[in-house]
């Protein structure tokens, strides 16, 4: 197996085109931090050199397993972290404001047991706290040395557009990468986001290349899918084979696994080799929770996909499409806050 190596946008760091995701180890998925330091170790020996967890993966636990992993092999690792949702209780421990922002790094320093993060990415966007506010804190950071970059995470192109300008403005750092869901299934950052983030030379590391588990091949049109227990119990709306839109995707899935077999390859290799192929997309983040998932996910490391191959994607699933949203974690105030969508109900008959 051979890794692929590409410049993580402008920032002169070289990433893998495969980064280790470990939303997976903790409590939230695999409990067993040997385990995981195994998986972690496995991946560097197979030539990853690029790590993405979050603070609030697993409460923390997540940080600590890869921080106690990368001991002694830390200084060949581009390592990547997040901050943005709830941490424990209180206020004012979540968001993207400095008061904030300067806890969590310390925070996340000491779970990963390490003096720098090499790229520190904001989970979502705060529509309480102005960019320039999270901007400024972040160029505090890297002056301070405590992180050597820093990117988005999900966040919608025109709020790419509006950091990148406020930076600007300030004369303050920029964000340097963006790491957005992207699967054959949601295409639909194809439209704006990825074009936006070669526009301004950022990196793009990707996340849910299998979107949701329905690219693994276990979810096959007309079988039945067992809503008590996985990813189903927690968001039955996405699995019900009975939402015509779950049935527009169980359909496709079909179409793309004899597309996979006629070019001799499995369906998550398809999947994952697809993400990479976009001019834009640096890394595609691989998230397994055992071994086995690793060693399936990464074996396509050095495959790439032909334009027949493409071209046959594009007829099952149309360029810039969705079939589903793929961030099922966070939407927009203006969509979630009914005051931002209704005028006060004594204004609605004003002419």
């Amino acid at each position: 197996m051979t890794m692929r190596y590409r410049s993580l946008g402008r920032t002169g760091i070289e990433v893998s085109v495969h980064c280790l995701g470990t939303m997976m180890f903790g409590a939230v998925g695999n409990p067993d931090h040997d385990d995981c330091a195994r998986i972690v170790h496995a991946a560097l020996d197979q030539g990853i050199n690029f790590v993405d967890t979050a603070d609030m993966y697993s409460a923390g636990e997540s940080e600590e397993i890869v921080g106690k992993a990368l001991k002694g092999r830390r200084d060949d690792v581009v390592l990547a972290t997040k901050v943005h949702f709830q941490m424990g209780e209180g206020r004012n421990r979540s968001g993207n404001s400095r008061r904030w922002i300067t806890q969590a790094v310390e925070e996340s320093l000491r779970r990963l047991g390490t003096d720098w993060i090499d790229l520190y990415q904001v989970h979502r966007p705060d529509h309480s706290t102005d960019i320039e506010e999270t901007l400024a804190v972040l160029d505090d950071l890297v002056r301070a040395g405590k992180i050597r970059t820093f990117g988005c995470s999900t966040f919608p192109a025109e709020e790419i557009v509006e950091a990148h300008h406020a930076a600007e403005r300030r004369g303050l750092a920029r964000f340097r990468t963006e790491q957005p869901p992207y699967s054959i299934l949601a295409r639909g950052i194809e439209a704006d986001v990825l074009p936006v983030a070669r526009r301004y030379g950022m990196g793009v590391l990707t996340w849910s290349p299998l979107a949701s588990g329905f690219l693994s091949g276990k979810y096959r049109l007309g079988r039945p899918v067992d809503m008590t227990s996985g990813r189903a119990a927690l968001t039955p709306a996405r699995f019900d084979p009975t939402i015509p839109g779950n049935v527009a995707k169980l359909e496709a899935v079909e179409q793309l696994l004899a597309l996979a077999e006629s070019i001799g390859c499995t369906l998550p290799e398809l999947a994952v080799a697809f993400a990479a192929a976009h001019p834009a997309v640096t890394s595609v983040i691989i998230g397994p929770r055992t071994m086995e998932q690793f060693q399936s996910l990464n074996q396509g490391a050095a495959l790439t996909l032909d334009d027949g191959t493409l071209d046959r994607i594009d007829e099952i699933v149309r360029p810039g499409t969705n079939l589903y949203h793929p961030d099922g974690v966070w939407q927009p105030p203006s969509l979630t806050d009914v005051t931002q969508r209704r005028r006060p109900r004594e204004d609605r008959s004003a002419g």
